[in-house]
């Protein structure tokens, strides 16, 4: 039996839905019944009646979970108390554009958190991460910026990136056949820069360079419609409601992720900020970068070994 069983029970109990317990657990549906599964191995007891319409406790499950929660809060209590975490700093967290939902009900835990306000592009927050002005960020990040800035990182998020073409055609388009922009802003755009030349190189995807900032908002769209070619979306855009006449369409063959790291300092000694990143990577999972139909640049640090270019 371990801590992590009992604060998977209770909050499959909180929820009474597997479903939602994992996305606030950020952890896989099929994981977490599994571990449900051994704790009710180790403990010989069942916890749930479970049917596919419902999730319901069993009296025996009811019985223990007042206990369940109460060693949680004890082991959460004890890791603030140990780190002398009531009395630090705020942890320093800078982002780019992604972000879990609810990082600050996470943190609150075993740290008090300040988000920065200040939104970077992926290369100035991780060099403000190795500079001391940010304890952590989450950012896009290769293996060469790691080594350079003396930086470690951890999955925490993954995009996976579409095309947008003019029309009503919503089928999915192959990477060969998409086009990548690359503007000439590298102070604001060099990581998409870095990321969009290998995607084109690996892929066969043709470059067009511009130099108005047309890699995301309205003049991405005016070059959409000029172009009349399906052009992939940066992630900056990922969450953007494209005009009318405009229409997402999937990547294949393959399809293109960008991955969001938690950085941080490799000689990082900050119990709070060592804290964090346990709280913010347990359980994270390889988030899809393992299926072999998707695209990661050579250089990305979690890139699987031995996978395709």
């Amino acid at each position: 039996m371990e801590l992590r069983q009992l604060r998977y029970f209770v909050t499959v109990a909180d929820e009474l839905n597997f479903g939602r317990a994992a996305e606030r657990l950020h952890i896989a549906g099929p994981s977490l019944s599994q571990q449900i599964k051994a704790l009710e191995r180790d403990l010989k007891v069942r916890l749930f009646d479970r049917d596919r319409r419902s999730v319901t406790l069993t009296a025996s499950g009811a019985a223990l979970l007042p206990h369940a929660r109460a060693l949680v809060d004890q082991a959460d209590e004890l890791r603030r108390r140990a780190a002398g975490l009531l009395t630090s700093e705020p942890v320093r967290i800078g982002y780019v554009n992604w972000c879990p939902t609810d990082w600050a009900e996470r943190a609150a835990g075993v740290a008090q958190m300040r988000v920065d306000t200040w939104v970077m592009p992926s290369h100035t927050q991780a060099a403000r991460v190795a500079d001391g002005n940010l304890d952590l960020a989450i950012c896009w990040v290769q293996t060469t910026d790691l080594t350079s800035l003396s930086l470690d990182a951890h999955l925490i998020g993954v995009d996976r990136l579409y095309a947008l073409s003019v029309g009503v055609d919503t089928s999915p388009v192959d990477a060969k056949d998409t086009l990548v922009l690359l503007d000439a802003d590298e102070a604001t755009w060099s990581s998409w820069n870095r990321y969009a030349e290998q995607f084109a190189a690996d892929t066969g995807a043709r470059v067009v360079r511009v130099d108005d900032g047309g890699v995301t908002g309205q003049a991405f769209f005016e070059h959409i419609r000029r172009l009349r070619r399906p052009v992939l979306n940066s992630p900056k855009g990922q969450d953007t409601q494209e005009p009318g006449g405009l229409v997402r369409r999937p990547v294949v063959h393959p399809t293109p992720l960008w991955t969001w790291s938690l950085v941080w300092r490799h000689a990082e000694g900050s119990p709070a900020v060592r804290a964090v990143i346990d709280e913010f990577t347990r359980d994270v999972g390889d988030l899809g970068v393992d299926d072999e139909a998707v695209w990661l640049p050579a250089a990305d640090p979690h890139r699987p070994t031995g996978s395709r270019t």
